[in-house]
C-alpha cells in the first residue's frame, strides 16, 4: 500500500480551475464529495480575502447546477454544491479510489493525498492522462512501513523524544532530561533510538532517487 501526495493542474476550461485562476487569493478546501448519478456532490470552504467574487463566479458557472451557502464569516463561506462536471471525482471513481478530503484548489492547481495499492495508482495516473490533466508528485512512501520497522519500544521513546523537544532546534530536552521522563538508563536510551534513527532515516532514503535499488538495511 502506497501513500502519495499529488499536486495537479486542472483543465483550464473547467469551472473551478477558471475561478480559482481568477482569483489566487482564495483556497478551495473539498471537505467531503460523493456521486449522484452523472454529477457529483460536495461540501466546499472557502477562505481568503475575495470569497464573495469567488463565490459569484460560482453562481454564474454553468456547470454549478445547485449551491447552497451554509455558513458565513468574514474572510470564509462553506457551501453546498452540485455540478455535472465533477473530473477530479470521477476519475478517483473510475481508478476505483475514494476522494480522501481536504482536497485544497488554489490557482487552478488540486493537492490532494492518495492511499492505494501501486496498480490502483497506475490507473488514477491513466484516468488523470485521459482527462488531459498533469500532475507533480509530491512524495510518496509505502504506508505503514515506519510502524512495522520500529518496535513497539523503539515507536514509544520515539515519540516521547518528539514531544519533549529531543529533535528540536535548540533542542528543549537533554538526553538526560529524557531519560529520567521515560525512566530509562541514559545508555540504554540512547542506543535505542540511536537503532531507531538509523531505521527511520535509511528507511527515509530508500524512496531517494539515489538509492531506490540500493540495499541499505
Amino acid at each position: 500500500m502506497a501513500r502519495a501526495q499529488l499536486t495537479i493542474d486542472l483543465p483550464e476550461d473547467v469551472w473551478i480551475s477558471r475561478i480559482s485562476t481568477a482569483h489566487p487569493e482564495t483556497l478551495f478546501r473539498v471537505l467531503a464529495a460523493f456521486p449522484d448519478g452523472d454529477t457529483g456532490v460536495a461540501l466546499l470552504e472557502l477562505t481568503g480575502a475575495n470569497v464573495v467574487e469567488s463565490l459569484r463566479g460560482m453562481h454564474e458557472a454553468e456547470s454549478v447546477v445547485d449551491l447552497e451557502p451554509l455558513e458565513r464569516n468574514d474572510d470564509s463561506v462553506l457551501v453546498q454544491f452540485e455540478t455535472d462536471e465533477p473530473l477530479l471525482l470521477a476519475s478517483m471513481q473510475a481508478a476505483g479510489l475514494p476522494l480522501e478530503p481536504p482536497v485544497e484548489v488554489t490557482d487552478g492547481k488540486a493537492s490532494l493525498e492518495v492511499t492505494a495499492p501501486h496498480a490502483k495508482l497506475s490507473a488514477l495516473r491513466d484516468q488523470l492522462d485521459a482527462f488531459g490533466m498533469e500532475f507533480d508528485v509530491g512524495y510518496l512512501y509505502e504506508s505503514g512501513d515506519s510502524e512495522r520497522l520500529l518496535t513497539p519500544r523503539q515507536q514509544e521513546l520515539l515519540v516521547e523524544a518528539i514531544e519533549a523537544g529531543y529533535y528540536d532546534t535548540p533542542r528543549d530536552c537533554t538526553l538526560t532530561e529524557l531519560a529520567d521522563r521515560v525512566d530509562t538508563a541514559k545508555s540504554t536510551l540512547s542506543e535505542t533510538l540511536h537503532r531507531a534513527e538509523e531505521t527511520a532515516i535509511k528507511q527515509f532514503a530508500t524512496n531517494l532517487p539515489e538509492f531506490a535499488d540500493a540495499d541499505l538495511a
